[in-house]
C-alpha cells in the first residue's frame, strides 16, 4: 500500500492554500459531517434578517464574488474552529479571489482534472467520512447530511474539482525549485536554536492485508447486470450514456454519461487500459472487464494519437459481512503464528499478504510525494484506519485485525506492525535533513506562489466595494 502525501504545494499551508483549500458552498475535505446543514440553517437566518440577500463585493477579471460566498465561507471556517489572523471580512474575500485568478491562469493553460480523478477523491473523501466512529456507515452519513449519498457526491465534484485544478496550477509554477543540501545547512545555521522547527512525531508501519472474497453469486450478479446494459445498448433501447448517468458506480464519470476523456494507457488500470484500447467501433460495448475497482463495460468514444477517450459504466460486487470475518479470522492466524515465531512479521507479508505495493518491500508502507518518498510517517499522513490502530502501539507490536478501505476504494481487513516510532524532536541536521529540505522547498515555493500572485493582481481588472480600502491584505495591488 503505498501512500502519497497531498501534492507539491499541500506544504504551503498556512499562506496561500489556506485559500485555495475552501470554495464557497462546498465542503472543505476536513469539513465536519453536519457542516452542511449548519451552515444553510444560518444563511437562511442571515438572509431572513437582511433587507438585502446579496451583493457583488469584488470583481476580478470577469468574476464576481458575491456577499453570500464570503459568508457561507465564513460560516463554514467557525464550524471548523478556523481561527484569523486579522478581519475575516477583508481575508476571505481575498482568498476567493486569489483561487479565481489560479482557476483563470489553469484554465488558460489547459490544465484538466480527469473526472477518474474527481471521482477517486471525492470516494476516499465520503470513505474518510464513514470511517468515522460517530458515522460508522453510508446509511448514518445520509440522516447527518439529510442528503442521498448521490446528492452529497455532486455537492463536492465542482469544490474538488476547483481545489486540484489550483493545486495543479500551483504545481506548475514551482515545478523547477530544487533546493542543494548547502543551501539547507546555510538557511538552519543562521536560524536562532529557539527558531528551529519541532518534528512532530513520526512512525514507521508495516502491513499485511487480505482481501475478502467476493462470492461466486455475486460476482455472477454483477456481470449479469452488465451484460444486461449492454443488451440494451446494441438493441438500440437506450444510450451507453444514460445508462451510465443511472447506474455507474463510477459517480464522478457518470455525471458526464461514464465519459472519462482523453487518458493514455497509463493513467488507467491495465485490464481496462488493454480493453478500450482495443476497441475500434464507437457503436460496440466491450465485453465485462474486471479492473482493481470493480467490473466495467465500456464503449469507444474517440482516439487521438496514443489516447483514448471512453465512456464506462462500473458495477462493485458488495463483500459480505461473513467475507470480512472470514478475512479476519485468516489474519488473526496469521498473527498468532508470527507471535508464536514460526515466520517474522516480514516474511508473512512476501507470501501472504494481498497489498501488492508492500508484499514486496517486507509490508512497508511508502510515504510519496513528489519530491520526496520515505517509511516515516506524521500520524496525520497515515490512512485514518491505521492511524487509530498504531496509536496506541509499542515498537514492535502487532495489532489484530481491523478493516479499512484502500486507495483504490476496496474493503480490504489488515493488521499492522509498528516497526518504530521517533518522538517529538527539535530537527537537527543529521537526523531529520530531508523534513529541514522540506521547509526550505517550501519557503522558496511559497515566495514563487506570493510573487505570482502579486504580478497577476496587476495584470488583472479587479474592482472592490469601497467599504474594503482600507483593509490590509495578504497580496498588494488590490487597490487599484
Amino acid at each position: 500500500m503505498k501512500i502519497n502525501k497531498g501534492k507539491t504545494i499541500v506544504l504551503l499551508a498556512g499562506t496561500v492554500l489556506t485559500a485555495m483549500s475552501l470554495h464557497a458552498g462546498a465542503f472543505r475535505a476536513s469539513a465536519s459531517v453536519g457542516l452542511a446543514d449548519s451552515v444553510k440553517t444560518e444563511t437562511t437566518a442571515m438572509d431572513k434578517s437582511n433587507s438585502v440577500v446579496d451583493e457583488v463585493i469584488w470583481v476580478v477579471g470577469d468574476e464576481p464574488i458575491l456577499k453570500s460566498e464570503v459568508e457561507i465561507m465564513r460560516l463554514q471556517s467557525e464550524a471548523e474552529g478556523m481561527k484569523w489572523d486579522g478581519n475575516p471580512e477583508c481575508i476571505l474575500p481575498e482568498q476567493i479571489a486569489v483561487q479565481k485568478l489560479f482557476l483563470h491562469q489553469a484554465a488558460l493553460d489547459s490544465i484538466e482534472v480527469t473526472e477518474s480523478e474527481i471521482s477517486q477523491g471525492i470516494e476516499q473523501q465520503i470513505n474518510y467520512w464513514i470511517s468515522l466512529p460517530q458515522i460508522g456507515s453510508k446509511e448514518k452519513l445520509e440522516e447527518f447530511q439529510h442528503k442521498s449519498m448521490a446528492q452529497i457526491r455532486q455537492d463536492l465534484h465542482d469544490d474538488y474539482k476547483n481545489r486540484q485544478l489550483v493545486q495543479k496550477m500551483q504545481e506548475k509554477l514551482v515545478s523547477d525549485v530544487k533546493v542543494s543540501p548547502a543551501e539547507v545547512r546555510e538557511y538552519f545555521r543562521k536560524l536562532p536554536v529557539d527558531s528551529i522547527p519541532m518534528i512532530p512525531t513520526t512512525v514507521e508501519v508495516e502491513i499485511l492485508t487480505q482481501t475478502p472474497r467476493v462470492e461466486p453469486e455475486e460476482v455472477n450478479r454483477i456481470k449479469n447486470q452488465l451484460r444486461d446494459y449492454t443488451d440494451r445498448v446494441t438493441k438500440g433501447e437506450t444510450s451507453f450514456a444514460t445508462l451510465a448517468r443511472l447506474y455507474s458506480e463510477d459517480t464522478g464519470s457518470a455525471r458526464q454519461g461514464g465519459e472519462l476523456g482523453y487518458m493514455g494507457r497509463g493513467m488507467l488500470d491495465p485490464a481496462f487500459a488493454a480493453a478500450a484500447f482495443n476497441l475500434t467501433d464507437p457503436k460496440k460495448v466491450s465485453k465485462v472487464v474486471e479492473s482493481e475497482f470493480g467490473y466495467h463495460i465500456i464503449q469507444l468514444v474517440d482516439r487521438r494519437g496514443d489516447k483514448v477517450n471512453c465512456r464506462h459504466i462500473l458495477l462493485k460486487p458488495h463483500v459480505s459481512m461473513a467475507s470480512v470475518d472470514a478475512a479476519k479470522e485468516r489474519l488473526d492466524s496469521i498473527g498468532k503464528d508470527i507471535k508464536k515465531g514460526k515466520f517474522t512479521f516480514e516474511d508473512a507479508t512476501a507470501y501472504l499478504s494481498d497489498d501488492k505495493d508492500t508484499k514486496n518491500n517486507h509490508g512497508l508502507l511508502v510515504n510519496s510525494s513528489e519530491n520526496s518518498r520515505t517509511s516515516r510517517f506524521k500520524m496525520k499522513d497515515l490512512p485514518t484506519e491505521v492511524a487509530r490502530v498504531v496509536e496506541t502501539m509499542k515498537v514492535g507490536e502487532i495489532s489484530m485485525p481491523f478493516q479499512m478501505v484502500n486507495a483504490r476504494g476496496k474493503v480490504v481487513c489488515a493488521i499492522v506492525k509498528l516497526k518504530g516510532r521517533v518522538p517529538e524532536h527539535r530537527a537537527t541536521i543529521t537526523e531529520d535533513f530531508q523534513a529541514m529540505r522540506d521547509i526550505v522547498t517550501a519557503k522558496r515555493r511559497m515566495e514563487i506562489i506570493h510573487d505570482w500572485v502579486v504580478k497577476k493582481v496587476k495584470e488583472t481588472y479587479v474592482r472592490i466595494n469601497p467599504r474594503y480600502k482600507d483593509c490590509k491584505f495578504q497580496y498588494e495591488g488590490w487597490i487599484k
